[in-house]
């Protein structure tokens, strides 16, 4: 059951975002005399809130469609912010002490959903300023869907502690890398599954219909969040 508008894929997401958001500002005041290490650390818990919640309006359809300069705009913001939060993880993880249970598979896990996250970020970019919306809608919901592991991951390793207690460090480096990888398998089936049909494809009469294109709908150069359509 949908909401009015829309609004129930941004709410969920807007939830399960939450958690996550609240653990890392918690956590900013965990590094005493660390400045060196605080000041990633305060660019992340900055700026990937402000990528998990303005990144869920942009999957509200009709909103975005009503307001296209304001999705422009957003687009925008998450650009920055989803490379600051991603490429911030990735410095912590290379430079900042990290507890034992952290070390080893769940960071190299770390670095390579980080650098995903930005690739796809940087992907999405030059996609729209190809007018490649297409492709830009794509790169940018695998982009969120890295984000957003965090909070994916608080269900798996929440229901590992409940069933089998705390998990050990290669337990959980399993745990954590399952949230992303749950989260691009979401993203791709929602990619896969709205993808236009093409061109010429026989229907179930036997009938050859041509597909039309979706229009464009953006500028040159617009960078959106958006979801494959």
């Amino acid at each position: 059951m949908r909401t009015p508008g829309g609004w129930a894929v941004p709410a969920g997401l807007i939830a399960l975002g939450l958690v996550p958001v609240v653990a890392g500002v918690l956590r900013v005041g965990d590094l005493p005399g660390e400045a060196a290490h605080g000041v990633p650390l305060a660019l992340h818990v900055t700026a990937s809130p402000l990528y998990t919640v303005l990144g869920a309006f942009q999957f509200a359809s009709g909103f975005r469609r009503r307001r296209r300069g304001w999705h422009r705009a957003a687009g925008r913001v998450l650009v920055v912010a989803g490379l600051v939060a991603a490429l911030s993880a990735v410095w912590m993880t290379l430079f900042a002490p990290l507890p034992p249970r952290d070390a080893g598979l769940l960071t190299a896990f770390r670095l390579v959903f980080g650098t995903l996250m930005a690739v796809a970020l940087v992907r999405g970019f030059a996609a729209v300023r190809r007018r490649d919306v297409r492709r830009h809608r794509a790169w940018m919901t695998r982009a969120y869907a890295i984000g957003l592991g965090a909070g994916t991951q608080a269900f798996t390793l929440g229901i590992w502690e409940a069933a089998a207690g705390p998990p050990d460090a290669f337990a959980r480096a399993l745990l954590q890398a399952a949230g992303w990888v749950i989260n691009l398998a979401v993203a791709e089936w929602g990619i896969r599954r709205s993808a236009p049909h093409p061109a010429g494809l026989v229907r179930p009469h036997g009938d050859l219909h041509p597909v039309a294109e979706p229009e464009l709908g953006h500028q040159a150069g617009d960078v959106t969040l958006d979801r494959a359509e």
